[in-house]
């Protein structure tokens, strides 16, 4: 069971693991900081994009913790071995383990914190988390490429497994198997009866959505019998504002649109209010303007956003008073809140006060 053939079998799994939750998270990581040469060519369809792909990166990045302490019993007698090197190819090879099981394990505790919320740690998470993955990949590809004479040569099966290698391999299949079927629900809709060790429920909580940011803990304090002081601010070549009586006398519009969380869980509502596309040409936005949103919350990184153009005059996007019939909770955003298709939860800009175009 320490043999090369069952090294390699793991390893396949391991790295199919690995490279969905790299993939996934580049686009997590686009979506919410795009650099300037993606910032026009942001999508926003399909609708469920971002729910599907984020869930995939959680799922891939919980199945990779099995997979890889698997990996790691199944070549631990080779990584005592002394000397530790005995060339110029062991010693990268050597190197390449370190980076590969140092940010590997980081990555992996990290964000499985991640998905509880609970950030123990002085440095922030999405940095670290993005630049660790590179390291992780950069580790798995001098690795392959160090052991990839070994890796061609155990690739295809060239005799019948031993009934301990099989035993081995089935067990942690099923493991794999068993810890992304009782987390997988949070994300997978069809799976939420087996949700038993994810983090979260996504049909509990406030008006049957979860909340990840309460009111309170934004520091907000507009409730139904303040909502006459709040005014919209929409600011552009021809600025106006409005009262909460007033934007819900414009025309509204309801669309079926998922709120999918970084942490992997992710839920659909039918949402009611005004399109922000209704907004801008109001306000006389040119149709490649960009959209800075506002929030009243007095604490947090996502106070004020930015939407892409391809978002902003999206006619799904809303700026929402209403969820499944009811108006918002205060834990939802109320008096409003912008849900855009496509988009991560953390930039669905609760408790709005404030639109500006950005030409």
């Amino acid at each position: 069971m320490h043999e090369p053939r069952t090294a390699v079998v793991i390893g396949r799994w391991l790295g199919a693991a690995f490279l969905i939750c790299f993939a996934t998270g580049l686009i997590s990581h686009g979506l919410q900081d795009p650099p300037g040469w993606l910032r026009d060519h942001l999508p926003s369809r399909p609708v469920n994009g971002y729910r599907i792909t984020q869930g995939l990166h959680v799922i891939s990045g919980i199945a990779a913790i099995p997979l890889l302490g698997a990996k790691l019993w199944t070549v631990y007698p080779k990584l005592f071995v002394w000397p530790p090197a005995r060339s110029v190819l062991q010693a990268l090879e050597r190197l390449g383990i370190v980076l590969l099981l140092g940010s590997a394990l980081l990555e992996l505790f990290t964000g499985l914190l991640n998905t509880l919320q609970w950030y123990p740690w002085p440095f922030p998470f999405r940095q670290a988390h993005f630049w660790l993955a590179w390291i992780a990949i950069g580790g798995l590809l001098l690795h392959i490429g160090a052991k990839a004479p070994e890796i061609a040569e155990n690739w295809r099966r060239v005799r019948e497994a031993s009934p301990e290698r099989r035993a081995f391999l089935t067990g942690v299949a099923v493991s794999v198997l068993t810890v992304t079927a009782v987390t997988a629900g949070q994300s997978v809709p069809w799976l939420r009866r087996l949700d038993l060790l994810a983090p979260r429920r996504p049909d509990l909580g406030p008006q049957g959505l979860p909340v990840n940011r309460t009111a309170a803990a934004a520091g907000t304090e507009i409730t139904p019998t303040r909502a006459n002081d709040w005014r919209l601010t929409v600011a552009g070549p021809r600025t106006y504002t409005l009262t909460l009586d007033e934007l819900a006398a414009l025309p509204q519009y309801t669309a079926l649109l998922p709120i999918a969380c970084v942490e992997g869980w992710s839920a659909s509502a039918y949402w009611t209010g005004v399109r922000v596309l209704d907004l801008l040409e109001r306000v006389g936005a040119p149709a490649t303007a960009r959209l800075r949103v506002v929030s009243l919350e007095r604490y947090g990184s996502y106070r004020v956003t930015e939407m892409e153009a391809s978002y902003a005059h999206d006619p799904l996007t809303l700026l929402a008073l209403r969820v499944n019939g009811e108006v918002l909770a205060a834990d939802h955003g109320y008096p409003a809140r912008i849900i855009a298709p496509d988009r991560p939860g953390v930039l669905q800009t609760k408790w709005v006060s404030r639109l500006e175009v950005i030409a």
